[in-house]
């Protein structure tokens, strides 16, 4: 495959690059936050309004969900791999994205609307939520900036093709 024909098939699949980042960074932001959050540290349960037993349970089904949002990013890496359309750099744009998007989600709509949970239980809750809420901000940031810098070399790499 020559050089044009390359970039002719990264474009094509910019796309499934973008929902294979995001679905990974929706993923493993679910599971580092299952993992660390709920397991070892003990701070919260996905749903805290009941009984421990009901909480290890919506645990459960929280880690079941992440594992399935990551094994599908994979399975989508792997296939772009397979294909040679892997855009590395834009699928790390969308897990960036991803991982703020539903950590932002997490700290906003499960936290404050929902009142499922609290990330942590103390007397200042607002530090908490600022660091957590701040750290998705970034992420979601610095993954549209990496996605706007390829949407860009994508309408550049169109324009030079279709003057040709």
């Amino acid at each position: 495959m020559d050089t044009e024909d390359h970039a002719k098939m990264i474009i094509k699949y910019a796309g499934r690059n973008l929902l294979s980042g995001i679905l990974f960074g929706l993923g493993i932001a679910a599971f580092i936050d299952e993992t660390v959050f709920h397991q070892l540290l003990r701070w919260h349960h996905f749903y805290d309004k009941s009984t421990t037993d009901i909480g290890l349970i919506s645990d459960g089904l929280f880690h079941a969900f992440s594992w399935f949002a990551t094994i599908g990013g994979l399975f989508m890496f792997a296939d772009l791999r397979r294909r040679r359309a892997l855009w590395l750099k834009r699928w790390w744009g969308g897990l960036l994205l991803g991982a703020g998007t539903f950590q932002l989600y997490d700290g906003l709509i499960q936290h404050k609307v929902m009142g499922l949970h609290q990330i942590r239980y103390v007397d200042n809750l607002w530090v908490y939520d600022i660091v957590w809420n701040g750290i998705a901000i970034l992420m979601i940031l610095a993954g549209l900036i990496i996605l706007f810098q390829t949407r860009k070399r994508m309408h550049k790499r169109k324009e030079s093709s279709s003057s040709a």
